[in-house]
């Protein structure tokens, strides 16, 4: 059986999240629903169960007539996508995961998406919950592509997550602390007004796609929904915040989700001595891994990988994506369509291909 649920129901949601021994923060409702305010679709959680398997799926479902290129070619709520919301998530397991069962699974969720409109589906899998490494074998269902390493933290000694560090980074610590930059946490209101002052910094810095400025709506819904998920660990030189970052934590699991920092400060540490302090927070708050993410592109040389890197020398986390096409015909047709605009771009990559 396969059951679709709104957001609206958030607490049959959460509690069906919540059953789930891996679940993580980006499971929850509560996340999801930042990015349905910041325009990224509708917020859907798929569930399976029978009686040796369950799954859980997290979504935004997005319709397609809403896309540029279809605006007077397909009606209203007709034909639908589903995409991971940012960040990472996918497939949740529990049960039997034997290729038979996981086989019969997608059988079952691909044709229960057809038959509802939904043509195809983006996943951005997680890699500390490894839940790409399931679908290898499901090559007839989903196409799984590794795409680079991503750095996680094992929570288990300061001593040796210190030790681990690269050298550079144990002295931008240094030179932070010695320089009178001091690090702290909290949650409210002015704190996330200034977080997301510098957050905006960095990204016009940056020359950032518009998709990553985020509104006050989408800080509003972090602070007062994520309350029990969420806190800005930030740096303070001078009785000014010089770097900030926002962290999200559920089930022993923390991430590193947006940072910012004034680049007049640039050369302090800010943002070393505090995400320090975020690995010595969740060690004394019993979490067991802190994964802070890879870099803006798949290469090993990119210099934010590089960045985080430094605080792990020995990651061996991953980062994967999935592709699922529900409906090969309408899928092809809305690629044909797509393919009428001049301006499509050549990245033959990009999926689905109809929104490139």
């Amino acid at each position: 059986m396969i059951k679709e649920i709104n957001i609206d129901n958030r607490a049959e949601w959460n509690a069906i999240v919540r059953s789930f021994i891996d679940y993580d923060v980006y499971y929850l409702a509560e996340y999801v629903e930042a990015f349905e305010l910041h325009g990224d679709g509708i917020p859907t959680l798929f569930y399976f169960s029978r009686d040796d398997l369950r799954v859980i799926n997290v979504v935004m479902k997005r319709d397609i007539s809403q896309c540029e290129y279809f605006a007077n070619v397909i009606e209203r709520d007709r034909l639908f996508d589903l995409s991971t919301p940012y960040g990472y998530g996918g497939f949740l397991f529990e049960g039997n995961l034997s290729n038979d069962s996981l086989n019969q699974f997608f059988s079952d969720y691909k044709m229960f998406c057809r038959e509802r409109g939904y043509v195809s589906e983006f996943i951005r899998f997680h890699p500390v919950l490894r839940n790409a490494n399931v679908l290898k074998d499901c090559s007839e269902h989903i196409r799984v592509i590794d795409l680079g390493n991503t750095v996680t933290i094992p929570l288990v000694s300061f001593t040796d997550i210190w030790q681990n560090y690269k050298a550079n980074n144990r002295n931008k610590v240094r030179k932070a602390i010695k320089n009178g930059v001091h690090a702290y946490w909290g949650r409210n209101r002015d704190i996330f007004r200034q977080f997301a002052d510098l957050y905006r910094i960095t990204m016009e810095k940056d020359n950032a796609a518009d998709y990553y400025f985020f509104d006050q709506d989408f800080y509003s819904s972090i602070l007062n929904s994520l309350k029990y998920n969420s806190l800005i660990f930030y740096a303070v030189y001078e009785e000014k915040m010089i770097a900030g970052s926002i962290i999200l934590f559920a089930n022993g699991k923390m991430h590193y989700h947006l940072s910012g920092s004034d680049p007049d400060y640039s050369t302090l540490g800010g943002t070393n001595l505090l995400l320090t302090e975020v690995i010595k927070w969740g060690l004394e708050n019993d979490f067991k891994s802190f994964h802070m993410g890879g870099g803006v592109g798949s290469s090993s040389e990119d210099s934010l990988y590089t960045f985080k890197q430094g605080f792990n020398r020995e990651s061996d986390t991953f980062f994967s994506i999935g592709q699922i096409i529900f409906n090969e015909e309408i899928y092809d047709k809305l690629v044909s369509i797509r393919g009428s605009h001049s301006s499509i771009s050549t990245d033959h990559e990009f999926f689905p291909a109809y929104r490139r």
